[in-house]
Order: C-alpha cells, then sequence, then structure tokens
C-alpha cells in the first residue's frame, strides 16, 4: 500500500509512540489526523507539520465518528493506528490486607484499553471498508497491546486482561475484514522509554536496560514508528500480533 496520498488517523497521536507514528506518516506522504485528549501537544503537532488535531475519547463512539470523519475529510482513509492510553488500575487479585482487587478498577481499565480499541477500530473500519480498493486492498488497522498480554507481572491483572483481549481480538478481526480488503495487526511494544516519563526515564532505562537480551536498553518510539510505516506498506503482513522487545521477558515483578 502506497501511504502517499492517504489519509491516516492516529488515536493517541499526540503521546509518544503516537507522536513519532504522526511524524512519520507525514514523512511518507499522508494526510494525518491526530485524535487525542492532549490539547496542547495535539495543538502544537497541528500549527508544525500541519496536520488535524480532533480532540478524541477513544471510548466516545461521537468523538472517534467525528475523528474519523475529519480523515475522510482530509483523504481516502486506508490507515488507523490505535496508541491511546489512559488511567489503569493495578495491585494484586488479593492485597496484603486481604481485600479483592476493585472491580470498579477494572471495569475502568478494560474500559480504556480494550474497549477503546474495539470502538476505534470498528469505526475506521467501517470508513476505510468506503474507500476504493487498490490492488483489492483498502487500508489497514494496526493496534497497539503490550507484552503484558504475554507475561503480565504481578499486579498488572486488569490491564494484562485488556491487552490480552487486544491480541485475542487481531486474527479475528482480521478474518471479518477480509471480504472488504482490509487488513489489521497489532504491535505488542516491550518497554519503551517516551517523554511521559519526565525526569523519571533515566531510573527506567536503568532498571529496564540490562534486563532487555539486544539491545540493552528501552525501545525507542521512532522505531514503533517505523514497524507502523513498515506495515502499512507490506500488504502480506495480516492478522499477527509482532513483539516489539529486544526479545525481553517480564519477570513476575
Amino acid at each position: 500500500m502506497q501511504i502517499n496520498g492517504c489519509s491516516a488517523l492516529v488515536v493517541g497521536g499526540a503521546g509518544g509512540l503516537g507522536e513519532a507514528t504522526v511524524r512519520r506518516l507525514h514523512s511518507a506522504g499522508a494526510k494525518v489526523v491526530v485524535a487525542d485528549l492532549a490539547d496542547e501537544k495535539g495543538k502544537a503537532l497541528e500549527q508544525e507539520l500541519g496536520v488535524r488535531y480532533v480532540r478524541t475519547d477513544a471510548t466516545s463512539e461521537e468523538d472517534v465518528l467525528a475523528a474519523v470523519a475529519a480523515a475522510e475529510e482530509a483523504g481516502p482513509l486506508r490507515i488507523s493506528v490505535d496508541t491511546h492510553g489512559g488511567p489503569a488500575i493495578g495491585g494484586r487479585l488479593i492485597g496484603r490486607d486481604g481485600q479483592p482487587l476493585s472491580l470498579d478498577g477494572f471495569r475502568q481499565t478494560i474500559e480504556v484499553y480494550l474497549t477503546g480499541v474495539f470502538n476505534v477500530m470498528r469505526l475506521a473500519a467501517a470508513a476505510i471498508g468506503r474507500q476504493e480498493p487498490v490492488d483489492g486492498d483498502r487500508g489497514v488497522i494496526i493496534s497497539t497491546a503490550s507484552v503484558a498480554a504475554y507475561e503480565g507481572q504481578i499486579g498488572q491483572l486488569p490491564y494484562a486482561a485488556a491487552k490480552g483481549g487486544v491480541v485475542g481480538m487481531t486474527l479475528v478481526a482480521a478474518r471479518d475484514l477480509s471480504p472488504l480488503g482490509i487488513r489489521v495487526v497489532t504491535i505488542a511494544p516491550g518497554t519503551f522509554l517516551t517523554p511521559a516519563y519526565g525526569k523519571a526515564g533515566d531510573q527506567l532505562e536503568a532498571y529496564w536496560g540490562p534486563q532487555v537480551p539486544h539491545p540493552k536498553r528501552m525501545g525507542r518510539s521512532p522505531e514503533y514508528a517505523s514497524l507502523v510505516q513498515h506495515i502499512c506498506e507490506n500488504d502480506y503482513l495480516n492478522g499477527e500480533v509482532i513483539r516489539l522487545d529486544g526479545a525481553l521477558r517480564f519477570p513476575p515483578k
């Protein structure tokens, strides 16, 4: 698939992985819509790159539809990348005080990290499906999981469940959308150093870097964005979850 001239929706596009993706797709010639709740960063990208920012809560049907509509206005929508984040409730299933983990907290984490991904996927797929096919292909949907989907650590049960759900949706969605010529791929990052960590980034690098087999460092956002571009351009990547982790496997804690 040719990125140049396509419209691309990047949900969570003002964050670390999302911003790198916005910059990569923009440099490849895509007309990018940044969908996020971070107004200051989103508007800064809009002013710097000439992309469009749309304030978007990934769990809201109305918000995502507005972002999708903006992307369709910009050009033929063929690329949807979802990197959005949000609050995640953690803790052991049974705490040291003998109390079970909060049900409301579990539901909140699932809402943000799984239901939100499903919401973006379904609405973006409907829009991409309206485009004219090029060599039988209409576009690609890229979601973001985590290696925690496979090796969730102690205290990560809600987050691991949500990311495991994203992994589980990938092949089914690819099969569902195959008659429309829409591919579905998920990236499962390991530990990535993003600007959101601020000064704590050095401490995280010192902790996680030595645990990565090779290279012995945390991932960088441009490496995620590079993989996004390759997925877009490689028409035979479909129904797959790609780990991007330097061969890291999470220990129990």
